[in-house]
């Protein structure tokens, strides 16, 4: 564990245009680079908090005041902390709430988690939407913005950079745990009636709880296993998970997904319906400021209705590179993009969002179901 930084100790944060602002430091002390956005969510900063995706990315959150329910280690959803430094207005070090188990500083100096409070978040908000998403560099040590701009113009950034390595597990596991209940928590359960190989390019807990919710048999590989071995595993159905970064620098991944198509039952989700549809021969590309929170506007356009959802990306299919046999089934009410795919005549489909939920709605949880029934037909 990183020493936590004391409470007020002076910290900076500089854009890649110049603009400077500073606050003061909570969590871990140093100094990281990385892509700075904004989420909307109200609630669930520990989820987001520990969501892979963010990997090379600095989380700055619109809602004011954060940490007041401190965390515990049920809500995690990873191994560790991924992104590169959390922005707030006000952090909160005095938790109250039954389940917590110490303040959020804690869990971030665990993972080297740098923290910036007292900046005027809705004007650096305001700024990104107006800019896009910015390259910036926090400090608790370095503040002349002179010498910290020379060290931020030589961060590679993320386009073209493959972050899922860095996410992704060493070797394959086998996943048993199924959703919290307030009476017996987390329950563990073996039976299963359909087997699920899951790409894990920085998969999130909660989607393997839900798809042992819906009788899988869950097994996790690495993101780098070949078709062959998936092959080999017998399952009855592939899932594509979550992940950071560019989809559009994992053409080995993509290749080896392309592999499959057509031999199995294919579900994806976030990155995964991004490599699924570069695998599919469509392409890819970065959105000015990303879709973060978990309250964007999905419409069904089988069914016409729309699902409020939790979303977490930067990179987007483009639908004029999808060929005819690919269906756009889910699209963005606020920008009309992507949100969800299928093959016409191969069973699988995507979709952008997040349905499991943590942090977000359960409008979506129904795509789990959906893939069972896709496996159950196949």
């Amino acid at each position: 564990m990183t020493e936590m930084i004391k409470r007020g100790s002076k910290a900076v944060l500089l854009l890649e245009d110049g603009t400077l602002f500073t606050g003061r430091a909570f969590g871990a002390a140093g100094e990281v680079m990385g892509e700075v956005v904004f989420n909307t969510s109200l609630s669930g900063y520990q989820e987001v908090l520990s969501d892979p995706s963010y990997c090379g990315q600095m989380v700055l959150m619109t809602y004011p005041h954060i940490g007041n329910y401190g965390f515990n280690e049920e809500d995690v959803e990873s191994r560790r902390c991924f992104l590169s430094a959390f922005i707030v207005k006000e952090y909160c070090s005095y938790p109250s709430n039954w389940r917590s188990r110490g303040e959020v500083a804690e869990l971030m100096a665990r993972d080297g988690v740098i923290g910036l409070e007292g900046v005027d978040t809705r004007a650096l908000t305001r700024h990104i939407r107006e800019a896009g998403a910015l390259p910036g560099i926090i400090s608790t040590e370095d503040f002349d913005p002179v010498s910290l701009l020379a060290k931020l113009n030589k961060w590679p950034g993320i386009e073209g950079v493959n972050l899922v390595d860095g996410v992704t597990v060493d070797k394959g596991y086998e996943w048993h745990q199924k959703t919290w209940s307030l009476e017996h928590g987390y329950r563990d359960e073996s039976r299963a009636e359909r087997r699920v190989v899951v790409y894990d390019f920085g998969i999130k807990y909660n989607i393997l709880r839900l798809l042992k919710e819906v009788g899988c048999q869950v097994m996790v590989v690495p993101a780098g296993t070949p078709a062959a071995e998936i092959l080999e595993l017998n399952p009855d159905g592939l899932f594509l998970s979550n992940g950071p970064g560019d989809p559009s620098a994992l053409g080995g991944i993509v290749d080896e997904v392309q592999r499959l198509v057509g031999r199995l039952p294919i579900c994806g989700i976030c990155l995964g319906h991004q490599i699924l549809g570069q695998a599919l021969g469509g392409k890819t590309y970065k959105l000015k400021f990303g879709h973060h929170g978990s309250n964007h506007p999905v419409m069904d356009l089988t069914t016409r209705e729309v699902e409020i959802t939790s979303q977490n990306h930067g990179f987007c299919v483009d639908i004029d590179s999808l060929g005819d046999e690919v269906e756009v089934t889910h699209i963005n009410l606020n920008d009309q993009t992507v949100e969800g795919l299928r093959h016409r005549r191969y069973p699988l489909f995507s979709f952008q969002y997040h349905p499991e939920s943590s942090p977000g709605p359960h409008d979506s949880a129904y795509l789990f179901k959906r893939f069972r029934k896709l496996m159950d037909e196949n």
